[in-house]
């Protein structure tokens, strides 16, 4: 059953990269009110799911591992890795776009889709690799994910308009499946997976505050923060 649900979750996760170039219903401004009720539950997911588990491993860490400059703070640098490397990757593609040559537009396009392929790919590991084989928490992180992916969707499609469409969704899909087979065929040990989540954590909050912060995509402060509400209160009561 667990095996399952697992390959139920990835198809659904290609699913949502596949179809989005139908979702019309979120290209307008102000923004959608669903595009910000997703990055509200998106980012409750990080505060109240991983980092309560990443702050259990950091424990086991600092117990099997000689005191150093890092001891109590692996995963926290993990996670301020990623967001950092986010942040850098986006402001390579922001200076690649303001060149206005079409040569950087594609080589812009490509920084991203190799970013989130990659990014996809971690998340399609985890997916079969990081949750154990509780069928709720598996649940609770596809839904989280699944969001999160409708939202990535929608800004790079924003970003790089009919380009996406005919090859970005299918690179985005491509690394859901290979994730997914990597998770599959290579199991590595509790504290790697640790640091996998850890980097997930702050990849996530970067990609959602990026696209919800910037004054001109009119957010909707009250959708944010219902979706965050809302998906907290069942984070917690399960």
């Amino acid at each position: 059953m667990y095996y399952l649900w697992t390959i139920i979750c990835l198809a659904g996760f290609i699913a949502i990269h596949l179809s989005s170039k139908y979702m019309t219903f979120f290209n307008f401004v102000p923004r959608s009110k669903l595009l910000s009720a997703a990055g509200g539950i998106s980012v409750a997911y990080v505060f109240v799911h991983i980092l309560p588990e990443l702050n259990h491993h950091q424990q086991h860490f600092a117990m099997s591992h000689e005191e150093t400059i890092l001891s109590g703070y692996h995963v926290y640098v993990m996670a301020l890795v990623g967001l950092a490397v986010f942040y850098g990757l986006e402001r390579m593609v922001k200076l690649a776009e303001v060149s206005g040559k079409d040569e950087a537009g594609v080589r812009a396009f490509w920084i991203h889709m190799l970013s989130f392929f990659l990014y996809n790919s971690l998340i399609a590991y985890l997916l079969i690799r990081g949750e154990g084989k509780d069928l709720v928490q598996i649940f609770l992180f596809f839904v989280a994910m699944a969001v999160h992916f409708i939202t990535n969707d929608h800004a790079l499609r924003e970003n790089h308009k009919n380009i996406y469409d005919h090859y970005g969704r299918w690179v985005l899909a491509g690394g859901i499946l290979i994730g997914g087979l990597i998770g599959e065929f290579v199991d590595i040990n509790e504290l790697a997976i640790a640091l996998l989540f850890s980097f997930l954590a702050g990849s996530v909050l970067l990609n959602v505050m990026k696209e919800e912060l910037p004054e001109e995509r009119q957010s909707s402060f009250l959708a944010f923060s219902l979706g965050g509400g809302i998906y907290t209160i069942l984070l917690l009561f399960i």
